[in-house]
């Protein structure tokens, strides 16, 4: 399963964010570093998934963002404890700056990059709208004339399943570059 994948919710899921700022001229080293242990990470116990969130390109921004998915928060636990995870602190420390900022995302929040605290509630649930709505309008049209008359629930179901998968890894991670300026205004 694709990291991307694997950071499809469900009700049981934890999602962690973590914020790491990476020092000056290390940025490729870290890169390289943090793709090598989101493969080792993955054969670890109930992780689901891990995605790495660059810098804005053209920014002066050095933080990078790590999102993680695992089973349950057992799960989760258990990896944050793990010498795998200890081990690759270790290993990265000298391409960081200070200890990394982590905190588990909930609901909405899980779509939206970590900052020192989410947006409000009423910009998460805009933006949120904004890409449910061409979702919606798209998969509407397009699972019947693909798939034909489906009986209600199914066609419900077909849609819904494509409608997430759009949010997901099309119009969400889009709309959030967007908007970003407006939903975590600096200074």
């Amino acid at each position: 399963m694709s990291d991307a994948a694997a950071m499809a919710s469900t009700p049981s899921h934890v999602h962690v964010a973590i914020l790491r700022t990476v020092r000056a001229g290390r940025e490729r080293d870290f890169e390289e570093k943090v793709a090598g242990f989101f493969g080792a990470a993955a054969r670890q116990p109930g992780v689901c998934g891990a995605y790495l969130i660059r810098p804005v390109a053209g920014s002066n921004s050095r933080e990078y963002g790590i999102l993680r998915t695992f089973e349950n928060e057992s799960d989760m636990r258990g990896f944050y404890a793990s010498d795998a995870y200890s081990r690759w602190q270790d290993e990265i420390r000298p391409l960081v700056e200070g200890e990394p900022q982590r905190r588990e995302l909930h609901g909405l929040e899980a779509f939206f990059r970590a900052g020192a605290s989410p947006p409000p509630q009423w910009k998460m649930a805009l933006i949120t709208w904004l890409g449910v709505n061409p979702a919606v309008y798209i998969c509407s049209h397009a699972v019947p004339a693909v798939f034909g008359h489906l009986p209600a629930l199914a066609g419900l179901l077909v849609v819904n399943a494509f409608v997430v998968t759009l949010l997901t890894w099309a119009f969400m991670p889009v709309l959030i570059r967007i908007f970003r300026p407006w939903l975590q205004p600096r200074g």
